[in-house]
């Protein structure tokens, strides 16, 4: 069965040669060799949902655009910064499309060429949701002709979460409020969400499918908008979802217990109260399991 996939994007206009600039036009030149690559072509399209003044950004292959009209200035007027949107406004402009998944990418994240297959094989094998890491690569790649140099670079592993593949249907149930992309605790929310809502989740923790260009893992960052994403997520998000979490359903869960707790510890995008909290459920439940198997053993003898 061929599964359509609708692959969102936010792009933005800034100098080609800042750092996002350039991460962006590297970005743009591994989805088409990806596109080349794949056996699933015609079952791939995009969506870039942009603010009107970064429209000049949108590349040729982008066949569909959606203009969006709020941002973070439109709640903290005097705050200076880039303009940046609400990841509910990006994924909710797929509106009517016809697809049966939905990918999110942050637009500094490239792809290997065998990335959209491997998603496809991975659908293939029953998961509605999949999240994949990146892996973090030297910060000296600035051109594209240096894209085999890249590919050819395995890089150090990441521990936070930027690419997203979940089925469309769960999109309305996810709540999402007003966080906003490009500062942390948009993956928390979308890892949760996907955690709560969705059935079979895989979590691609060191896979060589992504990649970014510079090994820093937690760069700084805009502290009103960091304090207004971590307030949505606790005050908005968390106490309407949290009664759907299951241990099962979170990265790391096949991993032993001890060394579960470790890096579900150390993750900056999980947390360790919510841990504890499963961890107790989920041994009650074992107890409560083993105990109702001693009585039905002992009734049947």
């Amino acid at each position: 069965m061929a599964f359509k996939i609708l692959h969102v994007l936010n792009s933005v206009a800034v100098p080609n040669e800042t750092e996002l600039g350039i991460a962006q036009r590297i970005t743009f030149q591994t989805i088409r060799n990806a596109l080349d690559f794949t056996i699933n072509k015609e079952n791939i399209d995009f969506l870039i949902a942009t603010y009107e003044e970064d429209i000049s950004t949108i590349p040729e292959f982008v066949k569909h655009t959606y203009i969006l009209s709020r941002s973070m200035q439109d709640i903290y007027p005097t705050q200076k910064g880039k303009k940046l949107p609400f990841i509910r406004d990006i994924l909710n402009a797929s509106g009517d499309f016809l697809c049966e998944y939905l990918l999110y990418t942050n637009i500094d994240i490239s792809l290997m060429p065998s990335f959209y297959d491997a998603l496809f094989i991975y659908i293939q094998k029953g998961h509605d949701a999949v999240v994949i890491n990146r892996r973090r690569i030297s910060g000296s790649y600035a051109q594209i002709d240096e894209l085999p140099l890249m590919y050819a670079e395995l890089g150090d592993s990441h521990p936070g979460f930027d690419c997203f593949l979940f089925k469309k249907e769960l999109l309305v149930q996810f709540i999402l409020s007003d966080i906003c992309i490009g500062i942390p605790f948009l993956e928390a929310a979308l890892v949760h969400n996907i955690a709560a809502f969705s059935k079979n989740p895989l979590y691609i923790m060191d896979a060589h499918l992504t990649f970014h260009i510079g090994r820093e893992v937690l760069p700084p960052v805009h502290q009103v908008y960091y304090q207004h994403n971590r307030m949505v997520f606790f005050k908005q998000i968390q106490p309407k979802i949290k009664h759907l979490y299951r241990l099962k359903k979170f990265p790391y869960s096949e991993t032993r217990f001890p060394l579960r707790m470790l890096k579900w510890g150390l993750n900056p995008s999980i947390f360790t109260r919510n841990y504890y909290e499963l961890e107790r459920r989920n041994f009650v439940g074992k107890i409560r399991y083993i105990l109702n198997e001693f009585r039905w053993r002992f009734l049947q003898k």
